[in-house]
């Protein structure tokens, strides 16, 4: 055997050794051909050369090491942390605290991070081998985008980042780390470690300071809802705010005013209320059959609180009631819209704790101080099933508002209101609000669209529509046909089969 200066075998035949990345090349019975011992000869150089290459490579270690100094492995790592939905609200407030003038930065890319657990004790704890622990080696920057506003804002994230980072004398080392749920990491985090212990403690309180102070939620209309391509983890979504004013709104003026009073009137005077000595926090209840207008009440609510941050749950995100519930206490002023809260009430399956979801909103708005300002707007259609237990824990709904079928008087209005510029002979008017007793804002919204596309297949020589008497009573009566049942169902109107007044 031939042994260079290096140590490893050159040439072996007949022995079984091997060279490093190959095949034994003998085994005592079977000599190899030339070729195939050329061939081994240079897979074994190029294995050794690429080790040698992957020795001289920077490690994290190294680039640690050398920012901090010999002794890192003996600094103190503080962490902070926040739900994964907060990743762009965490780049913001990091970016805030490296713009700061006394302070500059180098940002280190972490190839290799994706579903691996590990932090800059891990990184700082390693020694000089041929890899970094669970394969991240420094490398290009790793982005995500995360949607930072309405109309499809976005804001570009460091999904796993090293920031190396000079303080006047100080020196820190701050990791990045995006929620990877794969890895068993749902939580943003961040890790700083640095020559002064004081210093990074510091730090760390900055970062969460500016981060909440850098919130980009704050003042938006938001939902909650769940990625199902990330494990199912929350996320929040954003929404152009809705402008509905009081004109579009048709129920008594008692009614409306005794709702704005309570949401927008208390909001309006925080702080005369406060000094006053009197608590913020309130909690309404509008209950009622479906289509009388709930939802549109609203979203008038909600276009007249700007700059308040709004967040709305429904549906299958009922369950994130905590969630929802911690980001209105961080970002007051805040509303807590919780939609269908019959469905908490009834559905045991999405008990997530030792006690069903209603009684847990019942305890978070509960346990909000006096003077936070946080509105919880609940809206069902079965006030008997939430009756018992908001009878149970009094105070946490301050006032209930039963919304009811548009009365005749209300009809006419509604029916001006969803005419608006349409050319509509409505010298039968009386006749058709006398025809949809018990119907619904919808039913007469789709009654004059119905109507306008009677007229349209009427008349097609002309541009505008001018809808007849007899196209609106064609249309009336297509819609209160037993053929229609479903429709009216759907529409939220309630009466007898032939229809809301009967044909």
């Amino acid at each position: 055997m031939v042994t260079t200066s290096h140590g490893w075998a050159a040439y072996a035949p007949y022995t079984g050794e091997t060279f490093p990345g190959g095949p034994p090349i003998g085994d005592g019975d079977h000599r190899p051909e030339l070729a195939d011992v050329g061939r081994l000869f240079r897979r074994g150089v190029r294995g050794l050369v690429g080790a040698a290459r992957a020795r001289s490579k920077e490690t994290l270690s190294d680039v640690l090491r050398e920012h901090l100094g010999a002794s890192v492995d003996e600094l103190d790592v503080v962490e902070e942390s926040w739900a994964g939905y907060e990743h762009v609200n965490v780049q913001a407030g990091l970016d805030a605290w490296l713009a700061e003038p006394s302070r500059s930065s180098r940002l280190v890319g972490v190839i290799g991070f994706q579903h691996q657990q590990f932090g800059l004790a891990e990184l700082t704890g390693a020694d000089d081998s041929l890899h970094d622990p669970f394969g991240a080696r420094p490398g290009n920057v790793a982005r995500v985008n995360l949607t930072s506003g309405p109309g499809g804002q976005v804001a570009s994230c460091v999904r796993c980042g090293l920031y190396l980072v000079q303080d006047g004398e100080t020196r820190l080392a701050v990791l990045l780390r995006g929620a990877d749920p794969m890895s068993g990491q749902p939580r943003v985090v961040v890790q700083l470690a640095g020559s002064d212990a004081a210093a990074t403690a510091a730090a760390a309180r900055q970062i969460r300071g500016l981060t909440s102070s850098h919130n980009v939620f704050a003042g938006q209309v938001l939902s909650f809802g769940q990625d199902v391509f990330d494990g199912g983890d929350a996320v929040l979504q954003f929404h152009e705010r809705p402008s509905v004013d009081a004109a579009h709104v048709v129920l008594p003026d008692a009614t409306l005013r005794a709702v704005e009073r309570q949401v927008v009137g208390v909001a309006r005077h925080t702080t005369r209320l406060l000094r006053a000595g009197q608590h913020l926090k309130r909690g309404l209840l509008l209950y009622g059959p479906p289509g009388v207008g709930k939802t549109h009440l609203v979203r008038h609510l909600i276009s007249g609180l700007t700059g308040t941050t709004v967040i709305q749950l429904s549906g299958d995100a009922i369950h994130l009631i905590g969630e929802a519930c911690s980001v209105a206490r961080s970002l007051q002023p805040a509303v807590l819209v919780v939609e269908d809260v019959d469905l908490v009430a009834q559905d045991r399956d999405l008990d997530t704790g030792p006690s069903p979801l209603l009684f847990q909103l019942l305890n978070e708005m509960d346990g909000l101080s006096e003077d936070s300002d946080v509105v919880f707007v609940l809206t069902t259609n079965r006030a008997d099933l939430l009756e018992p237990a908001l009878a149970a824990r009094p105070g946490r709904v301050d006032q209930a508002v039963e919304l009811t079928l548009p009365d005749a008087e209300a009809r006419r209005r509604l029916f001006e209101l969803y005419r608006g510029g349409l050319d509509v002979d409505a010298s039968d008017l009386d006749d058709v609000i006398a025809r949809t007793a018990g119907a619904t804002a919808s039913f007469l919204k789709e009654l004059l669209r119905r109507s306008a596309l009677f007229a349209a297949e009427r008349d097609t020589g002309t541009e505008d529509l001018s809808v007849s008497a007899g196209d609106l009573d064609a249309a009336l009566t297509e819609l209160l046909g037993t053929a229609n049942a479903m429709t009216r169902a759907l529409l939220g109107t309630h009466g007898n089969e032939s229809g809301p007044a009967g044909p």
